[in-house]
């Protein structure tokens, strides 16, 4: 029973080896994001399957809108992440609380943001992007279903990252396999006892979120001995607000111009018809599957780093570095073996259509070293965000994503184009973004060999030394007054 409450509790990966902790965090993060796949997979599963191909393309040519609009969100949650992870490993409770609660304070006036634009811009936005007329109507559905209910998705995933910070990816994970199951079931239900299609599986998206949030709360308000949520952790702070913004707004970039790169990319997808469209949603899909452990790596990586800063052991976060970036390229490699050889088999749970799965196929196969390279992105990444520097894979992902992708994308599909394909082919956006990757990864190398992480980190260190300085020079003042 003692060993069980210690899995599912905040965990100090300021010692022992640093790839078992990196390992004991990142395998139920593995574990978690599987899960968060097969969460968003199902709803493109059960259309696919009972609504149809159109259907299928509506719901995903939804994703580089959501991911836009929730890119002020996103960096909120990572900054949450860093700075919880750097307060629990400096072990100062009260910066963590103040941290923890202006974080949920920041996260509503977010939701409501998010949630009014997201309802109003639904329909604009998926015209603008030439979405075909066949799949528009249940996009803008979708969309408004999911922005209405907005809340869930956000206060889910920023209550799971302070868990993650603190070092506990059990609980969460735990969570999210109990609200999967729940989703499929709701989506099943929906979809084909109450026949209400694409609106359906967001109805069952929504309530599944609300209920992982919920059990995400309950947990939070029982870590009493941690840390303390009351009205003046939850009241926002100058000082924490900074933080948590200097600290994630790179990211919120980051992931802003990404989805509005995807965005420009989706615009050009678009133009091949409803089919193309489809058999990318699938694709992409799939390629979850295989990027699952470059993200989980990555987020292990900006724990794992953040906690050790906080403790001043900037030798053992490098030494942590070298180890979770070679174990991320070993798993990925495994992880896309898999990919490509059960590839055609995940497909045919999405669409019977032969064509289809066809050229699904073919596109995984052009992307498939890619997913080894984003494991070298992630994991670097990771490591300089956790250390304090966001900045840096900010400008990376930006030239690579927005800079090299889009364009090339454009002008790759141009030079296909024929007498008898005088659209080109779509085949070469997925080499343009093969091609995006492999900067990426080379670029982040570099960065991480002679970037300015660790200078970020050393100021990080002795921003905590001197708080723990001052806060030790306050209990002798206060013992020689008693005396």
């Amino acid at each position: 029973m003692q060993r069980l409450r210690a899995i599912f509790s905040p965990r100090d990966m300021t010692m022992g080896a640093p790839w078992k902790r990196v390992v004991e965090f990142a395998f139920p993060m593995l574990v978690g994001n599987i899960a968060q796949q097969l969460y968003s997979s199902t709803d493109a599963v059960v259309v696919g399957q009972y609504v149809g191909d159109h259907a299928l393309a509506s719901v995903g040519s939804t994703g580089p809108i959501l991911m836009f609009m929730i890119a002020l969100f996103m960096g909120i949650s990572n900054g949450a992440g860093i700075l919880v992870a750097q307060a629990f490993g400096a072990k100062d409770r009260q910066r963590l609380s103040v941290a923890i609660g202006n974080c949920l304070t920041l996260t509503a006036i977010a939701s409501v943001i998010i949630m009014v634009l997201g309802t109003m811009l639904a329909r604009p936005v998926l015209e603008t992007l030439q979405t075909p007329p066949e799949i528009i109507e249940d996009a803008i559905s979708y969309l408004q279903i999911y922005f209405l209910g907005i809340a869930s998705f956000t206060y889910y995933n920023i209550l799971s990252g302070i868990l993650r910070g603190l070092g506990d990816s059990f609980t969460a994970l735990g969570f999210l396999l109990l609200t999967s199951a729940l989703n499929i079931l709701l989506d099943l239900w929906f979809v084909i006892s109450f026949g209400w299609g694409v609106s359906g599986v967001a109805i069952a998206t929504v309530i599944s979120q609300f209920i992982s949030a919920v059990l995400c709360y309950i947990k939070l308000t029982r870590m009493r001995e941690t840390f303390d949520i009351n009205r003046g952790t939850l009241r926002l702070k100058r000082e924490a607000v900074k933080d948590v913004l200097r600290l994630g707004m790179p990211t919120g970039i980051t992931q802003a111009t990404f989805s509005m790169a995807m965005l420009v990319v989706q615009r050009l997808q678009n133009s091949f018809g409803p089919m193309f469209v489809a058999t990318a949603i699938i694709a992409m899909r799939v390629d979850g599957f295989a990027m699952m452990p470059n993200f989980s790596f990555g987020m292990a990586m900006t724990t794992f780093t953040g906690q050790n800063i906080g403790a001043g052991r900037l030798d053992r976060a490098q030494q942590g570095a070298r180890q979770g970036t070679m174990m991320a390229v070993a798993v990925a490699t495994a992880m896309t073996g898999a990919v490509l050889l059960f590839g055609r088999h995940i497909m045919s749970l999405f669409t019977q259509t032969e064509v289809i799965i066809e050229t699904g196929m073919r596109l995984i196969r052009i992307l498939a070293v890619g997913f080894i390279a984003m494991a070298v992105i992630q994991s670097l990444s990771g490591v300089m965000r956790g250390a304090g520097d966001a900045v840096t894979p900010m400008w990376i992902s930006i030239t690579v994503s927005v800079v090299l992708r889009v364009p090339l994308s454009y002008w790759l599909v141009d030079l296909s184009k024929t007498a008898e394909n005088p659209l080109g082919s779509p085949e070469m956006i997925y080499y343009a973004m093969l091609a995006t990757w492999l900067a990426g990864a080379v670029a982040s190398a570099l960065a991480f060999r002679f970037g300015r992480w660790r200078e970020k980190a050393r100021e990080r260190m002795d921003s905590y030394a001197h708080l723990s300085m001052e806060s030790e020079s306050g209990n002798e003042m206060d013992s020689i007054q008693e005396a």
